[in-house]
């Protein structure tokens, strides 16, 4: 006798999405240098019907709230973590920008882990070609 297996959380949140009738979502990730770049890119993704999420804070800017260098790593810690659950919302990953640097190959690399489609504005500079 067989019994039906139990879905992982990511098939469960596949179906949510199916059944709510969600447009893909994309999450944007990229050195925040590019957050010009990051932000024309969500302009067309948006505007191609797709649901972007992106980094929200561009620590390199001057800002009272990372004015600290404790607070700052530890603010530093949580935007990681907040990242990477929104590649684990999307459905795929657009890395905007001519340069990957540690974070967002780890990003990339951490995407793919996931089964999840990988795009670059700038193809060039996938880890994996």
């Amino acid at each position: 006798m067989s019994y039906p297996r139990s879905l992982t959380p990511e098939e469960k949140l596949a179906d949510a999405k199916t059944l709510l009738g969600l447009p893909r979502i994309v999450v944007i990730c990229g050195s925040t240098r590019f957050m010009t770049e990051m932000n024309e890119a969500d302009l067309r993704e948006t505007k191609a019907g797709r649901i972007v999420v992106k980094p929200g804070i561009d620590m390199k800017s001057p800002d009272g709230l990372w004015s600290d260098p404790v607070g700052a790593a530890a603010l530093k810690v949580r935007l990681d973590e907040l990242h990477r659950a929104k590649i684990r919302l999307a459905d795929e990953m657009l890395v905007v920008g001519d340069y990957i640097g540690d974070s967002t190959r780890a990003e990339i690399a951490y995407s793919r882990s996931l089964g999840k489609p990988v795009r670059f504005t700038h193809p060039g500079v996938d880890p994996e070609v």
